[in-house]
This record gives C-alpha cells, sequence and structure tokens, in this order.
C-alpha cells in the first residue's frame, strides 16, 4: 500500500459499468475487510473455529440453509442448527449468506422444485426463515448452481428455476420487507440459462446477480465475462434500479485443477487478486471457495481448495486473506495508477486523508515507478513481511522503484498529510 504524503495520477472509477454501479443498501458496505468471506460447510463450529476464521479477516460467510434439514414435518420449521451458527457468528462481527436451497421430498421426487405445490412449500419454508431471522443481517441467496445437473434434477430448467424465484422472493420480501436477496448463484457465465431468467423477470425480485465465476485462468480474466453480464443485466433490468453482480463463490485447488498446477504460493496470490480485481470491477462481495479443506487427500480436487488444512493449519491463502485485511483494513477503493499497461495493477485505497496501494501484474516480473511525495515507506509483502525501501535519488520527481510480481505488495508511507488525488 501507498500510504500518505501521496501525489498520484489516478484513473477515475469508471471501470466497466461495475464500477458506476450503487450496491443496494442491504449489501456490505465496501469497505476492507466487509465485502470478503469464504465458503463454510458446518453450523456447529469446533472449539477455537470461529476465532481462526475471525483471525483470518473473514466478514461473511456462505453456507447452505438446506430445506429438507429445516421441514422435516410439513409445515413445521427447526431453524435451532442455524441459531447455533448465528449465536458463533455474531461475537466476531461476521456476517452469514444463507443459500435456501435444495428439495425436500415430502414435496418433490427429484433434487429441484417444479410443481406448483414445490413452489408454494419452498416459498412458505423461505418466508418463515426470512422471518426467524429477520433483521439479524442474513443474505438471502435462491438455490445453488442451478444451472448444473448436479443441483437441479433430472436436468437443469431455467424456466423451472424462474418460476421459483418469482415466487419465493415476494414471500420473503413479505415476512421482512427490508431482506436482501441474491440469485441465481450460477455456475460460471450460463448466458443462456441466465437470459431465460432474465427475460422471465428475475431482475425484478433480487438485489444483485449471484455468480460463480470458477475458471483455470488467473483472477482478471474475469473482466470480459463481467462486462457481458453487466450488459445483458441492463438490457432486461427495471429502469432505475441498479443490480450489481456479486461473487458467490470461486477458489483454486492446489489439486491439479483441469490438469493445470496450483501452488501454495499460487492460490494465495489467486485469492488476494480475486478480492481486489473484483473491488475494482464494482462486485460488492467476493466470497473465496473454502474455508477449510473438505479432506486429507491432497490428489482429491474437493480436498483442497481450502484457506486452511483439513487439521486446521493455515495455508499461505489463509496468510495472505489476513495481511490484506490487516493492511487495508477500514479503506476504500479510490482508483488506479496507470502503470502504462493494463497488465500492471496498482490500485489505491484512501481512509480519510491516507491512501494507500497494493500492486502486482499478470505479466512477467519487472520492476515499476511510482511517483509519490514522502519518505521512510515501508513495503508489505502479501504474505506480510516488511522492509524499508527508499525514493529513487536519480529522478527530480518524489518516485519508488517498486518490484511487481504475480504476488501483491503493498507499499505504505509515513506521514500526517495527504493531499488530494488528482
Amino acid at each position: 500500500m501507498l500510504c500518505q504524503q501521496l501525489c498520484l495520477a489516478l484513473i477515475p472509477l469508471t471501470v466497466g459499468l461495475g464500477a458506476r454501479t450503487v450496491a443496494p443498501a442491504g449489501l456490505p458496505r465496501q469497505e476492507v475487510p466487509l465485502p470478503f468471506g469464504v465458503n463454510i460447510h458446518f453450523t456447529s463450529p469446533r472449539p477455537g473455529e470461529m476465532g481462526q476464521l475471525a483471525a483470518g479477516g473473514f466478514k461473511l460467510v456462505r453456507m447452505d440453509f438446506a430445506w429438507g434439514s429445516v421441514e422435516r414435518e410439513k409445515g413445521v420449521y427447526d431453524f435451532s442448527a442455524y441459531d447455533t451458527l448465528m449465536a458463533a457468528l455474531k461475537p466476531h462481527g461476521i456476517r452469514p449468506l444463507f443459500i435456501l436451497d435444495y428439495s425436500n421430498r415430502q414435496y418433490e421426487p427429484e433434487q429441484s422444485v417444479r410443481s406448483p405445490e414445490g413452489r408454494a412449500a419452498f416459498a412458505a419454508f423461505a418466508a418463515a426463515a426470512a422471518k426467524h431471522f429477520g433483521g439479524q443481517g442474513v443474505i438471502w441467496e435462491i438455490w445453488n448452481e442451478p444451472n448444473l445437473q448436479q443441483f437441479w434434477r433430472p436436468q437443469p430448467a431455467a424456466d423451472d428455476y424462474a418460476s421459483l424465484v418469482l415466487e419465493a422472493v415476494p414471500a420473503i420480501r413479505k415476512a421482512d420487507p427490508k431482506a436482501t436477496v441474491l440469485a441465481p448463484a450460477s455456475s460460471g457465465f450460463p448466458w443462456e440459462f441466465l437470459e431465460t431468467i432474465f427475460k422471465r423477470g428475475v431482475l425484478g425480485q433480487i438485489d444483485a446477480v449471484s455468480v460463480h465465476p470458477y475458471r483455470q485462468e488467473p483472477p482478471e480474466t474475469a473482466g470480459k465475462d463481467y462486462a457481458r453480464l453487466r450488459e445483458l443485466i441492463a438490457k432486461y433490468a427495471p429502469a432505475g434500479k441498479p443490480i450489481p453482480i456479486v461473487s458467490g463463490e470461486w477458489g483454486y485447488s492446489l489439486h491439479h485443477y483441469g490438469g493445470r498446477p496450483i501452488s501454495a504460493e499460487m492460490q494465495a496470490q489467486y485469492l488476494v487478486r480475486q478480492w481486489l480485481f473484483n473491488m475494482l470491477e464494482g462486485v460488492p462481495i467476493s466470497i473465496w471457495y473454502d474455508w477449510h479443506d473438505d479432506g486429507p487427500d491432497p490428489n482429491e480436487t474437493e480436498h483442497n481448495f481450502g484457506t486452511v488444512t483439513y487439521d486446521y493449519k493455515p495455508k499461505q491463502s489463509y496468510i495472505a486473506a489476513q495481511t490484506l485485511t490487516k493492511e487495508l483494513a477500514g479503506f476504500r477503493l479510490a482508483g488506479r495508477i496507470d502503470l502504462g499497461t493494463p497488465d500492471d495493477y496498482a490500485l489505491v485505497f484512501q481512509k480519510g486523508r491516507t491512501r494507500c496501494v497494493a500492486a502486482w501484474t499478470t505479466g512477467e516480473p519487472h520492476q515499476v515507478r511510482i511517483p509519490a511525495r514522502g519518505r521512510n515507506a515501508e513495503l508489505v509483502t502479501m504474505l506480510g513481511k516488511r522492509s524499508r525501501v527508499e525514493i529513487n535519488p536519480r529522478l527530480r520527481a518524489s518516485a519508488y522503484d517498486v518490484e511487481l510480481s504475480g504476488s501483491p505488495v503493498y507499499l505504505k508511507f509515513d506521514g500526517t498529510t495527504a493531499p488530494p488525488m488528482r
């Protein structure tokens, strides 16, 4: 981060429509670390687990809110498991994103909701949940990856999913008029599926479009997909209604991911870059998959997404998240320094009159020159190592030479006053 005593040439934050989209009030304030979180798979944390999760800087958790486990008898709802989870989250200031998901054998034979009776029952379940947890900051999401056969059987059906949303969301809002609701939590960017549900009027019901931008490529490659999705949203959204994009699930496994090896260092790089790039793109929520390795097998993809190992030892990705959220705590994104190539990122964050910069490149490692006024600069690496840097003495204007790589760095300046940006 570049902090304090700065004089920087900034690109205004007009990077795509997302940077200009005003997020609805129910979404997190765009201040580090509030937009950042992880997926979890428990309602009763192990001793010390919530403290460890909170120490990583995670302020959101995304968790299944399973219809079949809540309504085991028709019309009778047992929320006790989620009451336990809420009680564990509150002392740490962590906000839940609950996925109203999966079917109920009392109403539907398959893992989907396709009948009028099933839709009415799901809407009643969703409304009961919204009423029970009203006023507690819960963000609701309708289903998980309904465009995949694994989660919507016998096969994905965009029209059936749209019908479910159109019945469930009004019921949620009747139970809690201030509820925040996301959809469709799609796997990737299934354009035909998305356009079908948008045509059906889903955008008129929800507060944000949630997607899971998984890919083998680096996080920054999601920019083109975000741009295309914004165009599609603009085509079908009600006039005057801002509808941002939410990154609700996205990670990189240490197991060979699609045949491409991902190292522990690369996983850490991608976590930080995913979160920072999403902020640049105006994406108000970034949920990393996963909090914890689901198993101990190094050759199983699903066992290696976590920020901590199966036995809860921090990975580099955990330390990188902790460093980012500590160094940028309380800061908001203010702009981007033009370093002469789109491959180089230098994002300026601001807290009051204090400004900070996080920098990395998607290209080969190389040195860049960052203009600034100040002394006693400190460089913080992705994993929290600190060192001193000096102004280049050969330059008339104050500037710092910084080595950029795929690992984001934070450059901090001592000082008491930061002049206005220009």
